[in-house]
């Protein structure tokens, strides 16, 4: 029996990546237990396995101990014991080499869909990939081949939970460095990343080789390098973008294509006002902010765009406000519209040391115009701008998967309508005359509708051998079919009536 045990310490070593020091100390805490259920906790008890041999030594008070003397239930006990120390061994053993290998990007391939959770088999073990680290849009079907980022590696129980991203900023730079070599040899580094998964991501990137353009590395060839990585992301839309230390010349690389005109840049609020011109305007905020809301994230400050006649109008407004408030002479205003502090809301968070700096006031002065502030602030502030509102709303750019794509077709209020900055538009509807004097109805566009110790050991082994193997999973009959919003989309709407 010793050499059986020897033989299966090394099968389980093998098949489990467990060190066999792990394997022998289990089987001596499992032996010790059952003989301690069976001769009391009084009796004093030592076992030992022989690593070389596999010969287990047992005794009592003394006395050898015959393993069959223990009887079934203790061989059950010593059983359970060991099937525990193994799962508890190999979820350690795939935790050490998971947690090396997180922020990487693993292929694995979906096994079933829980919800809106996907649980994707990657080798070693099961991985999940929540919802909210999905794709906006994206199905993955049992059997499809996936490719996620490694986000998150952490013991639950005796088990070991992996969860991937595909939704992550990170899967966009490993997906870089594996398509430009130029990345992966550290000649071209990506200084930031600002993503909205499935939409659009900005890529600052910069070279420490003036002879390798790092804009034009990362292209490819007609394209090819990014085509590949705009191809696993469902089609989203990359821009690499030139990095520069300089704020003055880095945001208005980061708000490309728009033309920018000037830049104010405010330190002290980590503020940044871009100043374009009417025609550029709805260019350089993007479609429902996104373009400037990535840029604020890549460059790391908070960036307003404004036309020169906007941004006179902020700082009269300023003006006249930071007058109202008690202690504050002419010359203080200005130097507070300077450093960007236009509103009461600017105001209200500034630190004393700033304050006191800006308009040699003592510490209760500058208490007192921060409270003034405060209160002022929290007296106007439901009064928000539309476009604030919309710029400050990530979620504004995210439609839900498969709608149309002409929102006022499909009779979902526009962003507008919801925050109740203007009037829902009305279409003039031109009528007949049969319709004026009401021989006829006029068409209405219909609703769109929504034993021994020493056999236990043996045991152990078959049991974990036999959870090893894992059917065949059948994907039969699975198709994927196109958006059906679109097909059912009905072809009379009021815009069509209208014409009539």
């Amino acid at each position: 029996m010793s050499s059986e045990l020897l033989r299966i310490v090394d099968a389980i070593h093998r098949d489990k990546n467990i060190d066999t020091e792990i394997i022998f100390s289990g089987i001596e805490s499992a032996y010790l237990t059952a003989a301690r259920r069976h001769f009391g906790e009084e009796v004093e008890l030592s076992v030992s396995v022989d690593r070389t041999t596999g010969e287990i030594t047992a005794s009592a008070a003394g006395e050898h101990i015959d393993s069959l003397t223990l009887g079934r239930i203790a061989a059950q006990t010593a059983k359970q014991i060991m099937i525990q120390k193994i799962r508890e061994a190999e979820r350690d053993s795939l935790y050490e080499d998971f947690i090396a290998e997180r922020g990487t990007v693993v292929v694995g391939t979906a096994q079933r869909n829980e919800g809106s959770v996907v649980t994707v088999n990657i080798g070693k073990t099961e991985a999940i990939l929540p919802r909210s680290e999905q794709m906006p849009g994206e199905i993955y079907a049992p059997g499809e081949r996936i490719r996620a980022l490694i986000l998150e590696v952490r013991k639950s129980g005796q088990r070991l939970k992996v969860v991937l991203s595909r939704a992550h900023g990170d899967f966009v730079r490993r997906l870089f460095e594996q398509e430009v070599p130029e990345i992966a040899e550290h000649i071209i580094e990506i200084r930031g990343i600002a993503r909205e998964a499935g939409f659009r991501t900005k890529v600052a990137v910069s070279s420490i080789d003036s002879k390798v353009d790092c804009v034009g590395a990362c292209v490819g060839v007609r394209g090819s390098r990014i085509k590949n990585i705009t191809d696993e992301l469902g089609g989203e839309k990359v821009e690499i973008i030139r990095y520069n230390e300089s704020m003055q010349v880095m945001i208005p690389n980061a708000l490309a294509p728009a033309e920018i005109e000037e830049v104010q840049i405010y330190p002290r609020m980590g503020r940044a006002i871009v100043l374009v011109r009417e025609d550029q305007l709805s260019l350089a905020i993007g479609k429902r902010g996104q373009n400037v809301r990535l840029a604020s994230k890549l460059v790391g400050v908070d960036i307003e765009i404004m036309t020169f006649d906007e941004l006179t109008e902020e700082i009269d407004n300023a003006e006249s406000n930071l007058s109202t408030i008690p202690g504050l002479s002419e010359t203080m205003v200005d130097s507070l519209i300077e450093e960007g502090y236009f509103s009461f809301d600017d105001l209200s968070v500034i630190e004393p040391d700033d304050l006191k700096e800006l308009t040699n006031l003592n510490e209760e002065e500058c208490a007192e115009i921060v409270a003034f502030a405060e209160r002022q602030s929290e007296a106007g502030a439901g009064e928000t701008s539309s476009r604030s509102a919309i710029l400050s709303s990530p979620s504004a750019s995210r439609p839900a998967p498969g709608a149309s794509s002409d929102r006022k077709r499909a009779g979902v209020p526009t962003i507008d309508e919801l925050l109740g900055s203007v009037e829902p538009e009305v279409k003039e509807q031109k009528l007949t005359m049969d319709q004026l004097f009401g021989s006829k109805q006029s068409a209405e566009a219909a609703p769109v509708e929504e034993a021994p110790v020493e056999n236990a050991v043996a045991e152990v082994a078959s049991d974990e051998a036999a959870s090893d193997e894992v059917g065949p999973v059948e994907a039969e009959g699975l198709t994927v079919e196109g958006d059906a919003s679109e097909e059912s989309a009905d072809p009379a709407t009021p815009e069509d009536s209208s014409a009539d």
